[in-house]
């Protein structure tokens, strides 16, 4: 449980559906309810698949290209305080950004659901960074499939979220969705300030621990 609740508010405040609301909104709004929710549904399932996929994989393709787990740590953490910063700035309002020319192309598309919704808005660096980071911390299956259940709860809460964004843009305002990135912006820098120090941490004590 100790691994539910690590994995699950870290990740749901760096995934931040939240902050996903206004592109989401802006994707579909030519979309009618049934079609939005089908869009907020799917983006969650892929959402889900694509950490899943890293969370077993990551180590393994890690292996591969010779990249320590505090490596990935580091250069997560650094991604993560990045996105944090974005948060916490004046425009804050409008959410998480992708760049004109994915947000462009999300406009002229159907579906909107893989890219750029579940890639790179919800599950994206430092989501994927996380998921790896907790998989080296597991020591056994009952763990892993705590982390899982994580993983499962932060997509569902996610797409309970993308398929209230109407509602919820309405309530909090503009003001209410600054107040809101804020918010998770300082808690989001914590986490990333956290995984650069837990990967700091030990390559400084391999180092002076060296002969």
């Amino acid at each position: 449980m100790e691994f539910f609740l690590a994995t699950f508010t870290a990740l749901f405040s760096v995934v931040n559906p939240f902050g996903a609301i206004p592109l989401f909104l802006s994707l579909t709004q030519d979309l009618d309810t049934a079609h939005r929710n089908e869009q907020a549904l799917k983006s969650a399932v892929y959402m889900f698949a694509i950490l899943v996929v890293f969370f077993f994989a990551g180590t393994l393709i890690l292996n591969f290209f010779g990249i320590r787990i505090e490596d990935i740590r580091i250069a997560g953490g650094i991604l993560i305080c990045r996105s944090a910063f974005n948060l916490l700035s004046p425009d804050s309002f409008k959410g998480k950004k992708v760049s004109a020319e994915v947000e462009e192309e999300g406009m002229q598309k159907e579906d909107i659901s893989f890219t750029p919704m579940a890639m790179p808005m919800l599950s994206g660096p430092g989501a994927i960074a996380i998921t790896i980071g907790f998989f080296g911390q597991a020591s056994g299956l009952k763990e892993y499939l705590w982390m899982v259940l994580a993983i499962v709860a932060v997509a569902l809460l996610s797409y309970l979220v993308l398929r209230s964004s109407p509602k919820v843009n309405r309530f909090l305002g503009k003001a209410g969705m600054a107040s809101l990135s804020r918010m998770m912006g300082f808690i989001v820098l914590s986490i990333g300030v956290s995984m650069i120090v837990n990967g700091i941490l030990p390559l400084a004590h391999s180092f002076f621990a060296a002969p």
